[in-house]
């Protein structure tokens, strides 16, 4: 992997020398990993010229949380406790003569920005602006077989839950025992909290789980992600508790159903992000369910669980090959529950079979 991270420092070097600063400092945590490999905490990265360097307010000790920096970069640990890698690595940046310094104003705090002002007050200060960010939106292969195996992880994690009993059980028990399962499995941890709602909760984004139990007729929807070396994937299902769905159920889920569908199959290269969202949101709207729809209809997914692109009414670019992407429509309404279904894709030119769906577990509306 150092020649893939070596590779990235240089893009970005080239986009930082095009925009008139050859000396950046990085410290947004998932930039620092997506070009140094994994890093302690608080670690921040200097680009220049000269050698690029690896700032730590302690040594990286080799474990399953800190991980391995890139053998390439050098890493300096600062002298004592207490210390700003960001504030040390610009004052070594001054002190190699960088007439310029372009940091990540929209992560640093006014505090932080000060203090590097302070120690290196020659050092023209400019904005990276969102530069790492786009680099990470297309993905390589290696990257994508670590989110593949994060949605091996939680399509089995998934699988298990639905072959216990259910009935009775509060949200917040399953919740964390899909959790422990996924760690069980081989995740890192959970990709974000993992949702679980019953009843008049089901089918909420982001729903927080509460002690309702399960009971029969219910809907239970399930949200759930893994992370895997670094890289985090989701996966979302709705299902009925009991021996058959109630006709209410059953056409909300094959609106739903349709609805993501419909932007799974909207997934190119080239495609516009807002006409992936039009797709979903058509047919849902198209249904009467206009108001209280989620604000995006998915978004990109990586080192962090919610990266570009956003899959959103209002988005603008086009999406490339090897992004990839959650499709996650849904509806509740008030006070009956409602259905939410979400996949992870990667995604692919048709001559490669189009989109390439992560998450495999079934999509049949199951009676549990």
């Amino acid at each position: 992997m150092s020649e893939v991270y070596a590779a990235r420092r240089e893009r970005l070097k080239e986009r930082c020398t095009a925009g008139g600063s050859a000396t950046a400092l990085v410290t947004r945590p998932a930039n620092v990993r997506y070009l140094a490999g994994a890093a302690p905490h608080g670690a921040v990265l200097l680009l220049s010229r000269g050698e690029d360097l690896l700032f730590c307010s302690r040594p990286p000790s080799g474990e399953a949380e800190d991980g391995r920096p890139d053998e390439a970069l050098r890493v300096q640990v600062l002298p004592g406790p207490g210390g700003d890698p960001a504030v040390a690595a610009a004052d070594v940046a001054a002190a190699r003569g960088a007439e310029s310094l372009a940091v990540e104003e929209h992560h640093l705090t006014v505090t932080r920005h000060r203090a590097i002002g302070s120690v290196a007050p020659r050092l023209r200060l400019g904005d990276l602006g969102g530069a790492v960010e786009q680099l990470r939106v297309v993905k390589g292969e290696e990257e994508i077989a670590c989110l593949r195996i994060g949605a091996e992880i939680a399509d089995q994690a998934l699988g298990e839950l639905l072959e216990s009993i259910l009935v009775g059980r509060t949200e917040r028990h399953l919740a964390l025992e899909l959790e422990r399962r996924l760690v069980d499995h081989g995740a890192d941890g959970p990709a974000f909290a993992t949702s679980v709602g019953t009843g008049p909760n089901s089918g909420r984004r982001g729903h927080r789980p509460t002690d309702r139990r399960v009971e029969e007729g219910d809907f239970l929807s399930v949200c759930l992600g893994a992370t895997y070396r670094g890289y985090r994937c989701e996966i979302g299902r709705t299902f009925v508790i009991g021996t058959s769905p109630a006709d209410w159920q059953i056409e909300l889920y094959d609106l739903v159903f349709a609805a993501q569908r419909a932007g799974r199959e909207a997934l190119a290269p080239g495609a516009a992000y807002r006409d992936v969202d039009r797709a979903a949101r058509q047919v849902l709207d198209s249904a009467g369910y206009m108001e209280g729809l989620p604000p995006l209809t998915g978004h990109g997914v990586g080192l962090e669980i919610d990266e570009e692109p956003q899959l959103a009414p209002a988005a603008m670019g086009k999406l490339d090959a090897c992004v990839p992407v959650t499709v996650e429509p849904g509806v509740h309404i008030p006070g009956r529950g409602g259905v939410r279904i979400d996949d992870t894709l990667v995604v692919r030119p048709e001559a490669d079979g189009g989109p390439e769906l992560l998450t495999i577990t079934t999509k049949e509306l199951l009676a549990l």
